[in-house]
């Protein structure tokens, strides 16, 4: 069998903030009814609850966002997403609920640096002065779609396919130069 490896093996680009492909990174989608006792019970077994709309929770290495009604997206390390995503549709095997490990269809990116924002503003129509800490956005990056929150002080994760995450990467590569600052 044979190796997995993340889309761009970690490249980088250090400008007026350091952008990177994150490596392996474990993702997992949950579409299910978000008020469902039994989702409640599967997450709460993580260590986790349903967040708000538009909210990101984090416990023990793990971080849950919401993406829409009916959807929340688990981000954990490569290596357990499957037992992840076995466990959860297993508790949620009387559900109407769809659980997949998406791992190898996404690439995570990380934005660090004091002016991290300025990178993304430049990319999203999102407000991203306003993201609060703990909220997740679903938007664009030019002319692909992207989720971005705040990982982290001065760091913000980017989700996209892996199929355009070359493209993605120079966006941000591009959106990062020194000279290019906004403020």
């Amino acid at each position: 069998m044979s190796e997995a490896v993340s889309a761009l093996n970690g490249k980088s680009h250090k400008g007026f903030c350091e952008v990177a492909e994150a490596g392996l990174t474990g993702m997992v989608t949950i579409r299910a009814d978000l008020g469902s006792a039994a989702l409640a019970a599967a997450l709460g077994g993580l260590g986790l609850s349903v967040p708000a709309p538009r909210g990101v929770v984090s416990a023990g290495g793990l971080t849950l966002g919401w993406m829409s009604p009916d959807e929340l997206m688990l981000v954990c390390d490569y290596a357990a997403a499957g037992g992840i995503a076995a466990d959860l549709a297993a508790a949620l095997a009387g559900e109407h609920a769809l659980v997949v490990n998406v791992s190898d269809m996404r690439a995570r990116f990380t934005i660090k640096g004091a002016r991290a924002d300025e990178v993304i503003m430049k990319l999203s129509p999102a407000d991203i002065a306003r993201l609060p800490e703990g909220e997740i956005r679903r938007s664009r990056a030019a002319q692909v779609a992207v989720a971005f929150w705040r990982s982290g002080p001065e760091e913000i994760s980017v989700v996209g396919f892996r199929s355009v995450a070359g493209y993605i990467l120079g966006l941000l590569e591009v959106s990062s130069r020194k000279g290019g600052e906004i403020f």
